[in-house]
This record gives structure tokens, sequence and C-alpha cells, in this order.
């Protein structure tokens, strides 16, 4: 666990595919939200880890049933998903 996890209270979203551990068909994990809104309306920047390489990213909700990972399956960058202290 990083530092980023133990300060942060993780969240699950209201809906299967923002549940926390939900795993899409890529490989791309949920790992909740923290509140931070996304980029799409209406939707929260939850952080997403890719179970094949390993790579942690921002993902709007209502894209992680079908999000593809940016480091090594040449999906969309991520967003920012963590709260300034």
């Amino acid at each position: 666990m990083n530092n980023i996890d133990v300060l942060i209270n993780w969240q699950e979203g209201s809906g299967e595919f923002v549940e926390i551990g939900y795993l899409n068909p890529n490989g791309q994990q949920c790992c909740g939200h923290c509140g931070v809104p996304g980029t799409d309306n209406f939707q929260k920047a939850y952080k997403t880890e890719c179970t094949i390489c390993g790579y942690v990213y921002g993902t709007n909700g209502s894209g992680m049933f079908e999000r593809k990972c940016p480091e090594c399956q040449g999906g969309a960058p991520g967003i920012k998903f963590w709260r300034t202290i």
C-alpha cells in the first residue's frame, strides 16, 4: 500500500462498474473515488489500476466498464483522481 492510500478514504460508487474491486474485461480494476469530480458531467474520478502492468490512473465512473490502460493497452490518458490536502 502506498502513502496515497493511507491518506485517502476511498469510496464506492453507486453501480456495479464503480464498486471497489470491479474488474472490467480489459483487466482494469476500480479502486474507488475520494469525491474528486471527473471530466464528464456529474462523474467522479475513480482510481483505476491495470492488473496487467500495474499502472495507476484516474477514470470517469461512466467509462470504467470499457476502459483500457493508457500505459500498456493504448487507452486514453488518465485524469487526476486525488485531492490536494
